[in-house]
């Protein structure tokens, strides 16, 4: 079992979202970067678990827990000339872009990057590390741990 920090602007798909319907699993499409990508279509796995991270709104940090609830599949949003995410090169039997689905597990009170900070355990974690604007990053066991039993 693997752990992973998953970014979503809650304008577009929150952890109230999620919560809104716990047996849904939710598509996470649009992520448009290879790194990001191959985590998901190479590493991903069900069961693994998700920190939710709300990105790009007035306050950041991890809102919510999820799982993994899909193996990799061609991301829908690709080929939807309507979304902000399709990609006129990719082609259905040649997709460019995989993504995995989640569904919820539970909300969380907001844990800020400042709050993330302030436990010297966590200050290897990628998302906190200047510089970094991966959508998806790997969470160690050890990070996991320490978020989902005295932070959560």
């Amino acid at each position: 079992m693997r752990y992973w920090l998953m970014k979503s602007e809650p304008d577009e798909t929150s952890i109230d979202d999620l919560m809104a319907q716990p047996l849904r699993a939710f598509e996470w499409t649009g992520v448009r970067n290879y790194q990001a990508r191959n985590f998901m279509r190479d590493d991903m796995q069900p069961g693994d678990g998700v920190l939710f991270w709300h990105s790009s709104c007035a306050e950041p940090g991890i809102a919510g827990l999820a799982v993994v609830a899909s193996t990799a599949h061609a991301d829908s949003s690709q080929f939807d000339p309507a979304s902000l995410y399709f990609d006129a090169k990719s082609l259905p039997d040649a997709p460019r872009w995989q993504c995995v689905d989640v569904r919820f597990v539970r909300k969380i009170p907001l844990l800020t990057p400042a709050l993330l900070r302030q436990h010297p355990l966590l200050e290897q974690m990628q998302v906190l590390k200047r510089g970094n604007r991966l959508s998806i990053t790997p969470v160690s066991p050890l990070e996991w741990d320490y978020i989902t039993s005295q932070l959560c």
